[in-house]
């Protein structure tokens, strides 16, 4: 395919240094500087004047739209409107009925959509993923979850920290994809409870978000995302009836990816234990991107759809409102 991109800053780089075999030949960002690096560090891409100039172009098979929240629904409408398939950033939209005219344009159009929760792609995810399928961790029961990082000097003056662009704050940016994967591995949630307090920033939105969640089946994910965690931090711990999994880290200075499997022995007692480590450059963006490109073809993927941001943006919505 041919790849246009529409925001420019450092997701968007990296949506564009991540493509595989697919072409990314233009890149549009309010700031233009920003494109013009992005085109820069891509042979055969150009500078598009906006956003829409992108859209325009016929040779445009799909977009990557990686804006600040507040633009993400409308682009990917437009985008869907001009015939581009699109692979639209988490969390997709600053709440769910900001998706609702996106999954209605997809429909129409007959075209691809996903959305980048590219945390399901980090390898050690999908070697969770591949456990649980097989059956060996037994039914599983409950999701403990806890990510976060301590901001940086001003991060109170930056966009995230403006409810009108963000959507809202570490409940809608890191919160959003502990919420992903517990529905990835646990289902739809029944029950939603949570706290979303400011402990430590001087801003309107939360800096932390506590969440309890539970399926219909009584199944939970206890999840603590943070922007008061002083030291970058990733944790998930996958709980069946016979195993446990847990992945620490996400690599860079979330630490070395790592997954540790416990099997439960028929005497119980301490656990059989097998650990995997994933070091080197992070591939879950490669590998979000080559699912996306099979689901343009029709294969079924394990990426986000619209419907899975949806409902972890109503998820998210109602423990907002708990402040």
């Amino acid at each position: 395919m041919n790849i246009g991109i529409i925001g420019c800053g450092l997701i968007g780089m990296k949506r564009a240094q991540n493509a595989g075999a697919h072409k990314v030949i233009c890149a549009a960002d309010v700031v233009r500087e920003r494109a013009e690096k992005l085109a820069a560090a891509i042979p055969g891409c150009a500078v598009a004047a906006d956003g829409r100039d992108v859209l325009k172009r016929r040779d445009v098979d799909a977009v990557v739209v990686a804006t600040t929240h507040d633009q993400l629904a409308p682009v990917a409408a437009a985008a869907l409107e001009a015939g581009k398939h699109v692979l639209v950033e988490k969390p997709g939209a600053r709440n769910a009925d900001e998706l609702k005219p996106v999954l209605a344009a997809a429909r129409k159009a007959g075209l691809t959509v996903r959305v980048g929760f590219n945390h399901r792609f980090h390898p050690s995810l999908l070697k969770c993923r591949e456990i649980i399928d097989s059956g060996v961790a037994g039914p599983l029961m409950f999701i403990r979850g806890r990510y976060g990082h301590g901001g940086r000097i001003g991060y109170e003056k930056e966009w995230r920290a403006v409810e009108a662009i963000s959507g809202g704050g570490e409940a809608v940016d890191q919160g959003v994809h502990l919420v992903d994967l517990s529905r990835w591995f646990l289902g739809d949630f029944a029950s939603v409870e949570g706290y979303a307090p400011t402990f430590f920033w001087d801003m309107p939105v939360e800096d932390n978000a506590f969440m309890l969640l539970k399926t219909g089946a009584g199944q939970a994910a206890w999840l603590h995302a943070s922007w008061s965690e002083w030291k970058n931090m990733f944790s998930l711990e996958i709980y069946g009836r016979t195993g446990k999994l847990q992945v620490d880290g996400l690599g860079g200075s979330y630490g070395m990816e790592r997954l540790t499997y416990y099997q439960m022995l028929p005497q119980m007692g301490p656990p059989e234990t097998k650990t995997w480590e994933f070091p080197g450059a992070d591939t879950s963006w490669a590998a979000e991107f080559r699912d996306f490109a099979g689901a343009v073809e029709g294969k079924q993927g394990l990426g986000a759809t619209l419907e899975d941001a949806m409902a972890a943006l109503q998820i998210v919505s109602r423990v907002r409102k708990c402040r």
